[in-house]
């Protein structure tokens, strides 16, 4: 095998890597996008009815839907652009090696601890909250346009911050790591048809920085005192104390976990 059969081989198989990594991010946004998943079906309806028309003879048919797809790609950038932007900045704030710091055992349960506490109180005084925690996605865009507080995380604060009349209180608190990085932050509300009409702008904001990312948004609702998480363009409401608890203490589990776990057990074992 020579070099320039090995440079060949390289580069078609990086070609073939590079146009399912487009697909895989095209195909993760698309079902998260009730705009986008219309588009598809009506993209796959067009060329079964071309097919038909091939196989049948449909002389009239195949002549309009020829015009349609000569247009139909530069009328999808039209109509579509507010989608595509979104997906060319979700591509743009994702990183392969993710960014938020990993949290110890300790660390992450205290985290969980203060917000859960923080959810309590908050549901029990019928005070409305929004908390987004980041995770590999940066949040930099909504940081950067809110108040820094960059705090210790800590129930007491997170209550204060939402207490009404707070000039604070009706935007959201970003969570970085064990830190309370910025509040009164605005994030963008979901146009989804499966949110139900009853649910507030609070619940929207936070399915709608779901759907940008892999953040967890946390809802506390003013009028019911009722839970909700959003993650992944899905919004898991009225959930319990518990409920909240276990589903945070997971999805903040990391990746490589089993291995951290496992070296903070041997280093108890050793220091005992």
């Amino acid at each position: 095998m020579t070099v320039t059969s090995i440079v060949e081989f390289i580069t078609k198989t990086l070609d073939v890597l590079l146009v399912w990594l487009v697909l895989y991010y095209i195909l993760k946004n698309l079902r998260r996008n009730v705009k986008m998943v219309l588009l598809f079906k009506g993209v796959i309806i067009i060329v079964a009815l071309k097919i038909i028309s091939v196989w049948f003879n449909l002389v009239t048919v195949g002549y309009l839907l020829d015009y349609v797809f000569t247009w139909a790609p530069l009328a999808i950038i039209v109509i579509f652009q507010p989608e595509i932007r979104n997906i060319l900045e979700h591509l743009g704030r994702s990183q392969l090696l993710g960014r938020h710091k990993l949290l110890t055992v300790d660390e992450r349960e205290k985290v969980v601890y203060e917000i859960v506490n923080a959810m309590e109180a908050l549901k029990k005084d019928r005070i409305g909250a929004l908390m987004v925690i980041e995770r590999d996605n940066s949040l930099t865009e909504y940081i950067e346009k809110s108040k820094k507080i960059y705090a210790d995380i800590s129930s007491d604060l997170l209550v204060t911050i939402f207490f009404p009349n707070n000039p604070l209180h009706d935007g959201g608190v970003i969570i970085q790591g064990d830190k309370i990085t910025s509040a009164g932050a605005v994030f963008p509300t979901s146009d989804s048809l499966k949110i139900s009409k009853r649910l507030g702008t609070r619940h929207r904001a936070a399915l709608g920085i779901s759907e940008t990312g892999d953040c967890i948004a946390l809802v506390v609702s003013e009028e019911t005192g009722r839970l909700s998480i959003a993650m992944n363009g899905e919004l898991n409401y009225n959930l319990t104390l518990d409920e909240v608890k276990m589903i945070l203490l997971e999805e903040l589990r990391p990746k490589n976990s089993g291995i951290i776990e496992e070296e903070e057990e041997n280093d108890e074992e050793v220091s005992e």
